[in-house]
């Protein structure tokens, strides 16, 4: 009976306490919204500068807006943003463009180009499979035409604001395509599916192939494919057709950004080896998107390097990359997250959680926009 008594005391306590709570949080002042200002540009001195937000997962406004300021103010001039398809269409087509919406307000806010990444299945195009348990990322032949067709919704909803694309992540890693065998045919038949409804819904669009998870993955391995040995497959199987440029994913990880290509190695300039295989198949005039690159300062990751030489090997990269003349944009990943991941990813960002803009910040944004080495590179402003 006393057990009982404490157990309806502590019942009564936490109700009293939750009205409390209720009461006191009504006089709060709401959260802090974002308000569009006059409509700026991006003063830079090199355009090819472009960093990867992660912006659609942002709970409050106000964050992404002062993310898009910081991303204007650093000097860079497109951002890769990815958008998901479960989070468009999360019923048939039923479309809900709220998110996507209020990203967009502000990327032309800040006089900011957007490339969009296009993934992720929602949960009514993901196959009922007994033997498997399907995932985010499962995404079947039978369900191409509406990944397809939610594309050209977004490529027409969009058009002259968003124009270009990015169709599906990393297609060479088994999880990216929720864990089904890796099959570069089934990306072609994907293309093959998508690309036409993009062209249709907006014929200025521009459809970049996936990238590909720079990875030494051999044929029959359950994780993936050697990133070099997929891209050849694309090309024999008539994915040349099919997209207009192709976006890649190339990190230094301990390497510095000089240390030449080679097919055993993964490191910065692995680019160069997908251009070859691009220039080999005599697909030279379509130019390549590296939409994620950088180097990460974690102490605790066996791939990482200190935080100077991450600055070091970034520039140096961008250095490098001014004279690939069939690169349109090199894009760091990642700006910053909407929440800490409390691992080494946090240490590919520029900027914290709590909106701190890391050194590495201020060093690509005097390469950005031009200032002098003698304005140092990695601190920030003095206050005026």
């Amino acid at each position: 009976m006393r057990i009982q008594s404490r157990a309806v005391n502590l019942i009564q306590w936490a109700a009293r306490l939750g009205l409390l709570i209720m009461i006191l949080s009504s006089f709060l002042p709401p959260p802090p919204r974002a308000i569009l200002g006059e409509t700026h540009t991006v003063e830079t001195m090199r355009p090819q500068v472009c960093v990867h937000t992660r912006l659609i997962d942002e709970v409050d406004e106000w964050k992404i807006a002062q993310s898009l300021q910081y991303v204007r103010e650093m000097g860079a001039a497109t951002i890769v943003e990815f958008f998901p398809w479960a989070y468009v269409e999360s019923s048939r087509d039923q479309y809900n463009w709220a998110s996507v919406d209020r990203i967009v307000r502000h990327t032309e806010n800040q006089g900011l180009r957007v490339i969009a990444r296009l993934g992720i299945v929602p949960e009514w195009a993901r196959p009922i499979d007994q033997e498997h348990t399907s995932t985010q990322n499962t995404l079947t032949p039978e369900f191409y035409a509406d990944f397809a067709e939610f594309a050209a919704e977004f490529a027409s909803r969009y058009a002259g604001i968003i124009d270009e694309f990015i169709i599906w992540n990393e297609p060479n890693l088994a999880f990216e395509w929720g864990f089904q065998a890796v099959d570069p045919l089934r990306y072609v038949e994907l293309l093959q599916t998508v690309y036409p409804a993009v062209k249709r819904a907006n014929p200025n669009a521009v459809v970049m192939a996936a990238p590909l998870a720079p990875t030494l993955e051999p044929r029959g391995s359950p994780n993936g494919l050697n990133d070099l040995l997929y891209l050849e497959a694309l090309y024999e199987n008539g994915a040349a057709d099919y997209f207009d440029a192709l976006a890649i994913h190339t990190y230094g990880f301990t390497r510095p950004a000089d240390d030449p290509p080679s097919a055993e190695t993964l490191n910065f300039r692995r680019a160069e080896l997908l251009r070859a295989i691009m220039i080999r198949y005599g697909d030279t005039d379509t130019p390549a998107y590296i939409t994620e690159t950088g180097w990460n300062d974690s102490p605790r990751w066996a791939n990482a390097v200190s935080p100077p030489q991450r600055i070091a090997e970034t520039i140096r990269g961008y250095e490098i990359a001014e004279s690939w003349d069939w690169l349109e944009s090199m894009c760091v990943w990642v700006f910053r997250f909407p929440a800490p991941t409390f691992n080494y990813p946090d240490y590919f960002t520029l900027v914290n959680v709590d909106f701190q803009r890391k050194p590495i910040y201020y060093a690509l944004r005097s390469y950005a926009r031009g200032l002098a080495q003698s304005e140092t590179l990695w601190l920030p402003p003095p206050v005026e």
